[in-house]
């Protein structure tokens, strides 16, 4: 009997310990089974859908904002620029190829070309991240380590204003998008009609961040990025390149923001200036799931999707912005760490 008061007074505690640890988790996880019920219940399964394919895409923004985060302490406010290059990219090398194919139809080139746009993009992202690593951050990290995040803030916002103002200079402020990638008509799913741009984009990101979850998993140059992620010295000291895993992940993360600059082409038409709202966006999901925490970043792009949906649904559209800030202040108030916290190097340690 002794033996049992004394374990059951310990369960009950750890229990409470692990409640209270886990409370933003599990507030949050309530108001979103509760607001995600209303949302099905006010606009049906077209609504549903629609929270699943954008939250898709802020995931796949907000995981390449955290992996840059976590790993190498860079608050990336060019990370918007890197999605304008994306659909920049994809624009000009579909827009030739479907001017041919109304010319000369064929099927199999149709399916396939915006495949290969967005591939193009991806390519194109990678690429502008290692220059933009190389040949801006890796000089001032080898320079000086002092003040490194406001240093990079700045930095970041000074690519932005050199990029936006670069694609404005060189192509103008002209939009240039695509009404749709496949000519073909919405398929009906459990009722509700989606066009295949859309459920594709959703697609894309769901194989991007599920190829780059098993690389950071699974692999060893993947487990190098989580180990830097975690401890920069020790990573060193184990034998790890920095230098190769800094810019490895710079250009991952500029790559996923250019394939989805590409996947929503037919939503987002290029433009200088595309990437502010996306970049928004993102920046929503990571400060609330957590700085540099790529799985929170994931379930975030879902929640602020939902939160987005249900903005349209309840309120109005013009609010769209402004209830998702709401709730990422609320949520930094009552937990300074985000939903998820981060277990990665933070601000406060810089």
């Amino acid at each position: 009997m002794a033996k049992d008061s004394i374990t059951r007074p310990a369960t009950q505690e750890s229990l409470m310990t692990r409640i209270k640890d886990n409370l933003p988790i599990i507030i949050v996880s309530v108001f979103s089974i509760i607001l995600f019920a209303a949302v099905y219940i006010k606009g049906g399964t077209s609504q549903i859908f629609n929270v699943f394919i954008t939250g898709g895409m802020w995931a796949l923004l907000a995981v390449g904002l955290a992996l840059v985060f976590g790993v190498m302490n860079i608050p990336h406010f060019a990370h918007g620029e890197s999605f304008m290059v994306g659909a920049y990219v994809a624009y000009f090398t579909f827009n030739p190829i479907r001017e041919y194919l109304q010319q000369n139809p064929s099927k199999f080139i149709g399916i396939i070309a915006p495949f290969g746009a967005i591939l193009v993009a991806g390519l194109a992202g990678a690429v502008l991240g290692v220059i933009i690593e190389r040949g801006i951050f890796a000089p001032l990290r080898h320079r000086t380590k002092e003040g490194w995040v406001m240093n990079a803030f700045l930095l970041t916002v000074g690519i932005s204003f050199v990029l936006t103002n670069g694609a404005n200079l060189v192509l103008g402020p002209n939009f240039r998008g695509v009404p749709r990638y496949w000519d073909v008509d919405a398929v009906e799913i459990a009722g509700a009609y989606m066009s295949v741009d859309r459920l594709i984009a959703f697609g894309v990101s769901m194989l991007t961040i599920g190829v780059l979850w098993f690389f950071l998993r699974r692999t060893r140059i993947g487990r190098a990025i989580r180990a830097v992620s975690q401890d920069e010295t020790g990573a060193q000291l184990v034998g790890i390149n920095l230098n190769f895993i800094q810019t490895l992940t710079f250009s991952l993360a500029t790559a996923m923001a250019a394939i989805s600059g590409a996947s929503l082409l037919f939503l987002f038409q290029a433009y200088p200036t595309v990437g502010a709202t996306p970049l928004y966006y993102a920046w929503y999901v990571v400060m609330m799931a957590g700085l540099g925490n790529v799985a929170g970043a994931i379930i975030g792009g879902f929640i602020v999707a939902l939160l987005q949906t249900s903005t349209q649904l309840f309120v109005a559209v013009s609010w769209t912005t402004v209830i998702p800030t709401a709730v990422m202040i609320l949520v930094l108030l009552l937990a300074p760490s985000g939903i998820f916290g981060s277990d990665v190097k933070g601000v406060q340690e810089q």
